[in-house]
């Protein structure tokens, strides 16, 4: 199974890039793709990957992208193996720059703050990966303190 989300993945993310500078044939999917893997990377870089923020990343994809739990459960299994595979940034921070505009950065960011709540411990690296991110898709400052604030004052209890 897992190799049939390599592949799976694999044609999606060929049909990104014609070479590392231009983007070709993006749509809503790759977009949610691209989205789903920085989550992630967040929920993981300090190698602790806990329910709530599990919990936290199904219901921001659910909710932003109005998708089944089903295919939430896909578009977890496809980021996580793009998150595994990439060997940098780039690739999803490349595409957002081309396709985002920013109000959708700032939302972008705001649910990366979410899922670093989740689990009611904000780790320095998880702030580290967000204040990287929101510095290569060229988001000012101010919406990347403003979307912090945001997450916070809308974080469940643990």
């Amino acid at each position: 199974m897992l190799v049939d989300f390599r592949n799976k993945l694999n044609e999606i993310f060929l049909g990104l890039f014609e070479d590392e500078t231009q983007v070709c044939n993006v749509d809503e999917h790759q977009c949610q793709l691209t989205s789903a893997a920085l989550m992630i990377e967040v929920a993981s870089i300090d190698q602790n990957f806990s329910t709530s923020e599990l919990e936290a990343l199904n219901y921001i994809l659910r909710c932003e992208f109005g998708l089944t739990e089903n295919e939430v459960q896909d578009l977890i299994a496809l980021a996580q193996c793009a998150r595994d595979d990439a060997s940098s940034l780039y690739p999803f921070t490349k595409l957002i720059n081309d396709q985002f505009d920013v109000g959708q950065k700032y939302k972008l960011i705001t649910s990366m703050w979410q899922v670093a709540f989740a689990d009611g411990n904000l780790d320095k690296y998880e702030e580290s990966i967000i204040r990287r991110v929101a510095d290569l898709i060229y988001l000012p400052h101010s919406d990347f303190i403003r979307a912090k604030i945001q997450a916070i004052s809308t974080q469940k209890p643990v």
